[in-house]
């Protein structure tokens, strides 16, 4: 079984024993049906409700090593570039079996599920989520995609100012959306950039991941600047953080309410009678170029 490395997984029978170094891998494992037989995971693997009592070992940049193996798991499932690279190595040496999650498209998602099926022995639960998934992602598609766009700045973080590039997967909900992202065409995945470089580009809206962040109003910086579009037109988006940003099934209804929030975006043009992006932006090129983005 190909993992999104391309590298072959192979069993000698369904795995028993899984631990899983990732949110996103925990709620993978549960969708393919084989959730019992996590023994160990990380912090923030809290969802589903079961998943809270699973044992954690660390979390996906500090992995206690000893725990883990003392668990006798037969399947490591492990994210890509969120696990720290050192105790990678660490645990190929290992010589568990590793399964590399890291999708990059919301299509990957119901693949991933089938697979972990095959490797789990739960090959019918996990083609009945998978296929669920993909008719999800059918409707949404048919429904958005051909809207009209929507330029937005997706923040990440307010301090430092964190955005996402454009070969991330919310890049790909997004676009599902029919918006744009105005930093697709950064080099980093996650770079960061200025505030001057934000009110240049003048999005019409700015949608983040803090609705569930505690004591957190990370877009509260943005109303500091009444003419920025999306300031002007109201459209400070907060989301579900979980839901957006760990590349798993329930990030198929993240996408649903990103959409459903660019609909309001696009109906804010007509209540506001207001031109929908080509207006004057609030800094100067100069000013952009005296400030940079990163």
């Amino acid at each position: 079984m190909l993992d999104d490395t391309g590298n072959n997984v192979h069993l000698a029978a369904p795995a028993q024993r899984i631990v899983t170094l990732a949110p996103h891998a925990t709620e993978l494992v549960f969708a393919a049906g084989a959730g019992e037989r996590i023994v160990g995971t990380v912090s923030y693997s809290d969802y589903p409700a079961a998943a809270s009592a699973i044992p954690r070992i660390g979390s996906n940049s500090q992995i206690d090593i000893e725990r883990l193996v003392a668990l006798k798991p037969d399947l490591l499932v492990v994210w890509l570039h969120g696990n720290a690279a050192a105790q990678l190595e660490k645990l190929r040496s290992l010589g568990i079996p590793l399964f590399y999650s890291e999708p990059q498209h919301l299509r990957d998602i119901p693949d991933a599920v089938l697979r972990l099926g095959r490797l789990t022995g739960t090959e019918q639960q996990a083609q009945t989520t998978a296929s669920g998934l993909r008719a999800q992602l059918a409707a949404l598609d048919t429904r958005y995609r051909a809207r009209p766009p929507v330029r937005l700045f997706y923040q990440v973080w307010p301090q430092p100012l964190y955005t996402l590039n454009g070969k991330h997967i919310v890049s790909d909900a997004i676009a599902l959306c029919g918006g744009v992202n105005i930093f697709a065409g950064l080099t980093a995945i996650a770079p960061t950039v200025s505030v001057e470089a934000v009110l240049l580009e003048n999005p019409e809206a700015i949608v983040t991941g803090d609705l569930n962040r505690k004591n957190q109003d990370g877009i509260a910086l943005w109303r500091a600047y009444p003419a920025l579009l999306a300031v002007q037109r109201r459209n400070l988006i907060s989301l579900d953080g979980d839901l957006l940003s760990r590349p798993g099934p329930r990030m198929i209804e993240g996408a649903a309410a990103l959409c459903n929030s660019l609909e309001t975006v696009r109906a804010h043009r007509t209540a506001l009678a207001a031109p929908a992006v080509e207006t004057p932006t609030p800094f100067s090129k100069t000013d952009h170029a005296a400030s940079g983005a990163h």
